[in-house]
């Protein structure tokens, strides 16, 4: 799952990448009204931490415009105005929930998979496909009841497959969404390959069926 951080306080920003690293999350970070604009209209996240306050323009016209280009990216205002006005405002606007500075990172991490869950999952907190299950609040993978133990690599491609359940999803995506902003140095999309390896591999020792099918020329496909 990637998230992208809105935050121009640089420690703040430090504090909550890291936090949401050790979670799993692939996390990329804009300091600035016009860096955001730039990743948020070339890019989709999961969710986005959107701050108000920012010194070259207001975080509330980035959501405006997200709505406006039909972008369905989760986002949770971050701001330091603990205003009723702001709130709704911002959740008038489409935002999906307000997080009022200071705040516990441990209450950060609730808020975007609660986001994620409800936009990705229909809210669900496991999902399961037959003999299949994936544990979203334990990160667990499970087949016939029985824990596979995947990297976080694997395990987030696969979330990120059956996301996108029945649809084709291209290798640029999957190389984006696994890897972010570091997907743009790689010369090839071998690493794809290896954990789309690894990954078939694992779940088929496990008894699983092989739900992910190779769309040649284009991409991969969780088919149920």
């Amino acid at each position: 799952m990637k998230i992208l951080i809105i935050e121009d306080e640089q420690e703040l920003a430090k504090s909550m990448k890291q936090y949401l690293r050790q979670e799993s999350y692939v996390v990329e970070v804009a300091y600035t009204a016009r860096e955001a604009l730039e990743k948020v209209l070339l890019h989709e996240y999961d969710c986005i931490l959107l701050d108000i306050t920012l010194p070259d323009g207001n975080g509330l016209s980035i959501l405006e415009k997200l709505k406006t280009e039909n972008k369905l990216d989760g986002v949770i205002i971050v701001s330091a105005r603990n205003s009723l006005d702001d709130k709704i405002k911002g959740l008038n606007l489409g935002a999906d929930d307000y997080l009022a500075k200071p705040f516990h990172l441990s209450e950060m991490g609730a808020r975007i998979s609660a986001i994620i869950r409800r936009k990705r999952f229909e809210g669900n907190n496991a999902i399961a496909f037959h003999e299949l299950t994936i544990d979203l609040i334990g990160n667990v993978v499970s087949v016939n009841k029985l824990p596979v133990e995947l990297t976080r690599k694997e395990y987030d491609l696969l979330l990120f497959l059956v996301s996108n359940k029945n649809r084709v999803v291209s290798k640029n995506a999957i190389a984006e969404h696994i890897s972010g902003d570091v997907a743009e140095v790689f010369d090839n999309f071998d690493f794809i390959y290896a954990h789309m390896k690894n990954l078939k591999k694992k779940l088929a020792e496990a008894g699983c069926v092989d739900y992910i099918k190779t769309v040649y020329g284009l991409g991969y496909k969780f088919e149920v």
